[in-house]
């Protein structure tokens, strides 16, 4: 397993990190395979551990801190806030009054004293950066964070963001979690660079496609994927955008074989390839699929394999842009806009 530099703190974490998004009524992984997972991925040499709040209502989160008990001090320990945690108004956001709030509901559930990294899960457009700044700044100097960062942040706001902590004598956010793939590349146009020029460290999630780059979705086989199953539309292949999707997936999977990888090696290995990406988060719900995907540990792609897929997927490119999750909200809202 390699090692990287998260950002400019100093802090070592593997190439590849733990997901556990998948843990729990999400994934329907059962505490004992969560467990299994866990200690598979730290004899492996993972040693950064991700979640969220709002992964199964707080339930992966509680599914972690049992399967991390007694070993809470060889773990990079991450988790997220920000999203609806049910119906209440106020229970979700990056409001002071809620992160105060959700730390505690997210240490008593992982059973710890601390995270080791708090991320805002969405940017929050009703808050200003210096309420969810300032917030966890003091949050950081109680001691129950050691470092924060955002997840899907629009460059343009990673930049605010910089700027408000730098205006307001605040602590910064120092790493970003950005959605990339072989699919989808469109952060390699504006967050990586952005990202690269602060000096934060970046974890990829969905470095898979949500399923797409397992090798479990190819041409004239059924897809029975659980992604397919939750999310059908993603996967109807009778959608124009699913068919170039898949046309692209075959022509990778020649270059993948050509190469001598598996298709998760491939996808792996090339968001791992850039400069600015510090770790990929792989999300596996049984012990099979994390076998299969720290295949990929030791991974690197020669330049004749690059310039295949830049051949393939255009530099910059989302193959699925109406998944992204850093859209403008004008762009999405036209009361937002001129109207």
């Amino acid at each position: 397993m390699q090692y990287r530099t998260l950002g400019r703190t100093g802090v070592q974490v593997s190439a590849l990190a733990l997901g556990a998004m998948n843990f729990g009524a999400i994934g329907r992984t059962t505490q004992e395979e969560a467990t299994a997972i866990v200690d598979a991925a730290l004899d492996a040499g993972i040693n950064l551990v991700d979640t969220a709040d709002m992964y199964g209502q707080g339930e992966s989160e509680e599914m972690v801190g049992k399967a991390i008990a007694g070993r809470r001090e060889d773990i990079v320990l991450a988790t997220k806030a920000g999203m609806p945690m049910g119906d209440e108004p106020n229970h979700r956001g990056s409001s002071r009054r809620w992160l105060v709030t959700e730390l505690e509901n997210s240490l008593r559930r992982l059973g710890v004293d601390h995270v080791d990294l708090y991320q805002i899960h969405r940017w929050d457009p009703a808050t200003s950066d210096e309420e969810t700044l300032s917030a966890l700044t003091d949050l950081q100097r109680a001691g129950k964070i050691r470092y924060f960062g955002s997840s899907t942040f629009p460059a343009y706001r990673i930049v605010q963001g910089q700027w408000a902590a730098r205006e307001h004598h605040l602590s910064r956010y120092v790493t970003e979690q950005p959605s990339y793939s072989l699919l989808q590349r469109g952060v390699e146009t504006h967050v990586l660079p952005v990202t690269e020029e602060y000096g934060m460290g970046v974890l990829v999630w969905s470095p898979l496609a949500s399923g797409w780059l397992s090798g479990a979705v190819r041409k004239g086989r059924p897809i029975t994927t659980s992604r397919a199953e939750l999310l059908p539309d993603r996967f109807d292949l009778s959608l124009p955008g699913n068919q170039t999707r898949l046309d692209a997936v075959e022509r990778l999977a020649g270059v993948a074989e050509e190469a001598g990888l598996t298709l998760i090696q491939l996808a792996l290995g090339f968001v791992t390839a850039h400069p600015g990406v510090t770790s990929a988060l792989v999300g596996p719900r049984t012990l099979d699929q994390l076998r299969a995907q720290l295949a990929a540990a030791d991974t690197v792609l020669s330049a004749d394999v690059l310039d295949a897929v830049d051949a393939i997927v255009t530099p910059g490119t989302d193959l699925a842009a109406h998944e992204k999750y850093d859209t403008p909200p004008a762009l999405l809202d036209p009361t937002l806009r001129r109207r």
